[in-house]
């Protein structure tokens, strides 16, 4: 039998899945992974190690913005990123997500 796997591995592995063009909210990656909260899914993507090759930028907040971070640089990061692969943003700094929500497959 194999061992539990660590839940911030788990929710790497499914924001791995995550498509360029593609976000998925705090509170979505969490309730696929189980056993967590939104806020500990944000706790993981500002935990990802630089050079890794977690896509964190693909994960927003609810309203379909990027949360504010201690260093402002890692939201103007995290948008570029996203808008380098089409993801747009509005006027009010929201993406939508009917158009740009990532759809989890059924089994994960």
């Amino acid at each position: 039998m194999n061992a539990p796997q660590p839940l911030y591995q788990k929710i790497y592995d499914l924001v791995r899945q995550i498509p360029p063009g593609k976000v998925a909210t705090y509170g979505q990656i969490a309730r696929l992974v189980g056993g967590c909260t939104p806020r500990m899914v944000g706790y993981a993507m500002a935990a990802v190690p630089n050079g890794s090759d977690v896509p964190w930028q693909r994960v927003i907040n609810s309203r379909g913005g990027i949360s504010p971070r201690a260093n402002p640089f890692g939201e103007i990061t995290q948008r570029l990123l996203l808008e380098e692969v089409g993801v747009h943003f509005n006027e009010r700094d929201l993406t939508d997500l009917d158009a740009f929500g990532w759809i989890a497959p059924d089994v994960i």
